[in-house]
């Protein structure tokens, strides 16, 4: 056990910015004079907002009666106990448990720690509470499923599986008389901690532990500011399968609880959605050859894998896969993205998606500030285990400083609590205590990472957001040594004979390669300029369109539907690329033709001379002469 001091930093938490003036001017403190009472009695139906196609038995009956819908009440006594008398105290202590030495995760356990002390630093210089500092009492979670290496480096002798965290959370409540405790990583000991709440009736908060079983467990006293695997799984089963289209998933994770139970939900429902699990793989931590995996992986024949780990091993997983030849999309859970997934994966991890509490790229000033304060005192950036926790330990001390200093009071504004707004965003609270605000989902282009909002509802209706795949027959090649590309616009045909398209064509014209150019004028009466573009078509059989207006591009979009012919529309209408069409790839207006034309000579060359593999080139997101599309038709950002 080790005490953190605690030093004076610019404050930020408004509830105990009262005690301030206590500080300055001896009015006494606000902090527990008025506490919030018993929270109101609320239930949220069904259970963590699932929809319905993802819920259990939804498609056969409907249960008798079904938990965790209402607000877990208590009414024993540590409400009943007074509050100390401030004088008597020197601090106000908050126990935290945390991987923080001899642990594989203490790098996770370090930064968390980082977040709670940064928010608790900002408490006191507020004033504390009542002038009297917060201070952490921090105490190592060991790794409990490693103890014999662990105890031959030195780590504490006691620290059986489940040893080691049920004395460390009996001496925080009892020894160290803490007023709340905070963590850990290892679902495994805050399942302990919180079965040690029942009989010392202290509050349990965590930001760290996605395990769905802990706050399932009707045990009043957890508070999570974290999105469980629940909510994880649902939102990932729905984006691959609903959204994308995929029926066979493989799933290869940690053999650890945190990957055994992690992966649940998902194959739940993937069940429930029609498209059981395919495979599943397991590795142990610290593996670092998954290339056994891959191969049964790779023999199953699946469309898509997901992993849950975390970064360091999905890096290896993305690398050894590409080394490997294998093709498919690859999804994670929360902790398998970040930036150090970049700097470790490079350019395997291209493509790669998962699921992520909140939105790091964002500018809001709330956001930015707490990275600028974080990244001066710790010297790097804040990842989402140091951020959760800054968050988590300021409505914690919100909690406190509303409610006194009584457990029981502490415990009931804690489940009071329906909404926050902290540095990682919005946060909404089911009456278990746990956040089920939606996700966000990164996907990693081009070497960065892009974020957007994601729900596990399913969609009335997707227009134009993720780019419709090709499903229809094979198209035939064409004839190779005489590659045609039709030119549809305002005076085509003087644009074609241009001295610039002619230098143009001679350079791409190789020997064994002849390309030409249909020129199809549009300023002619649109039916014969509507007849001219179904000749070109039909008759000389072009590889692929240029479109060069908007008027153009709509008509030569409704052709390429009926003739299964890839478009580069030179426009700036975003709805030609909203209706889901999959052949029609967006250039904006004023674009030259030339890079139109040599988009899809790259295409050519890259695809051969059939219409389908052109359109699949376009739509991959690969570079064709510095152009990149999205599978939308628009260009990549």
């Amino acid at each position: 056990m080790r005490l953190v001091s605690v030093s004076v930093v610019p404050a930020v938490l408004a509830s105990v910015l009262a005690c301030t003036a206590w500080a300055q001017t001896s009015v006494p403190c606000a902090c527990g004079h008025n506490p919030p009472g018993r929270p109101a009695t609320r239930s949220l139906k069904p259970y963590a907002g699932a929809p319905e196609d993802l819920r259990p038995f939804s498609k056969f009956t409907t249960p008798y009666y079904e938990y965790y819908q209402d607000l877990v009440e208590y009414n024993g006594a540590a409400l009943d106990i007074p509050d100390p008398d401030l004088k008597s105290l020197d601090e106000i202590r908050i126990g935290f448990l945390a991987p923080l030495y001899d642990h594989p995760d203490q790098m996770l356990g370090n930064r968390m720690l980082n977040g709670a002390t940064m928010a608790m630093d900002e408490a006191n210089a507020a004033g504390g509470y009542g002038g009297k500092p917060f201070r952490l009492v921090t105490h190592n979670d060991y790794d409990n499923w490693q103890m014999s290496k662990s105890a031959v480096e030195g780590a504490s002798k006691d620290s059986a599986i489940w040893g080691a965290a049920s004395n460390d959370a009996v001496r925080m409540i009892y020894d160290d008389k803490v007023w709340a405790m905070f963590g850990s990583i290892s679902s495994e000991s805050t399942h302990i901690a919180l079965r040690l709440t029942l009989k010392g009736e202290t509050p349990l908060v965590n930001s760290a532990s996605t395990d769905p079983t802990i706050p399932e467990t009707i045990i009043p006293w957890y508070f999570t500011d974290l999105q469980d695997d629940r909510e994880q799984g649902y939102t990932l089963a729905r984006h691959i399968y609903t959204e994308l289209g995929f029926k066979r998933v493989a799933l290869l994770r940690v053999n650890d609880r945190y990957g055994r139970f992690g992966v649940i939900k998902f194959r739940d429902a993937s069940r429930r959605l029609g498209h059981p699990v395919v495979i599943e793989q397991k590795f142990m931590r610290g593996d670092t050859d998954f290339r056994r995996q891959l191969h049964v992986i790779e023999d199953s024949r699946v469309d898509a894998i997901v992993l849950w780990t975390d970064i360091g091993p999905a890096a290896l997983i993305l690398q050894q896969m590409r080394e490997l030849g294998m093709k498919q999309r690859v999804f994670g859970s929360h902790r398998t993205i970040g930036d150090e997934l970049i700097k470790l994966a490079g350019p395997a991890a291209e493509g790669f998606e998962a699921v992520f509490p909140y939105d790091p790229t964002r500018t809001d000033p709330r956001w930015q500030e707490f990275n600028t304060r974080y990244e001066a005192r710790f010297h790097e950036k804040a990842d989402h285990f140091a951020a959760l926790a800054y968050d988590q330990m300021q409505i914690l001390l919100e909690a406190l400083c509303r409610a006194g200093l009584n457990r029981g009071r502490i415990r009931d504004a804690l489940a009071g609590t329906e909404t926050h707004r902290g540095v990682t965003g919005d946060m909404i609270f089911d009456p278990n205590s746990k956040n089920i605000a939606p996700l966000f989902l990164g996907h990693v282009h081009n070497g960065t990472i892009e974020y957007r909002r994601i729900t596990m509802e399913k969609p009335y209706a997707r227009v134009g957001e993720n780019g419709v795949p090709y499903m229809g027959p094979s198209t035939p090649d064409e004839n190779a040594g005489n590659v045609k590309i039709g030119v549809f616009g305002p005076h085509a045909d003087e644009v074609v004979r241009s001295a610039e398209m002619v230098r143009l064509l001679n350079a791409f014209n190789l020997p064994g390669k002849h390309l030409s150019l249909i020129a199809i004028p549009s300023e002619i009466s649109w039916g014969k300029a509507s007849d001219d573009l179904v000749k070109a078509v039909y008759q000389e059989h072009v590889l692929a369109l240029i479109a060069l207006d908007r008027p153009c591009s709509h008509l030569a979009e409704q052709i390429a539907v009926k003739a299964f012919v890839p478009v580069v529309a030179i426009s700036s209408d975003r709805a030609l690329t909203s209706t889901n069409i999959p052949w029609i790839f967006r250039l904006p207006e004023g674009t030259a033709l030339e890079q139109a034309l040599r988009t899809l000579s790259a295409a050519i060359d890259q695809a051969g001379t059939n219409r389908g593999k052109i359109q699949e080139v376009l739509a991959s997101g690969t570079a064709m002469a510095g152009v990149h599309f999205a599978s939308t038709g628009e260009l990549s950002k």
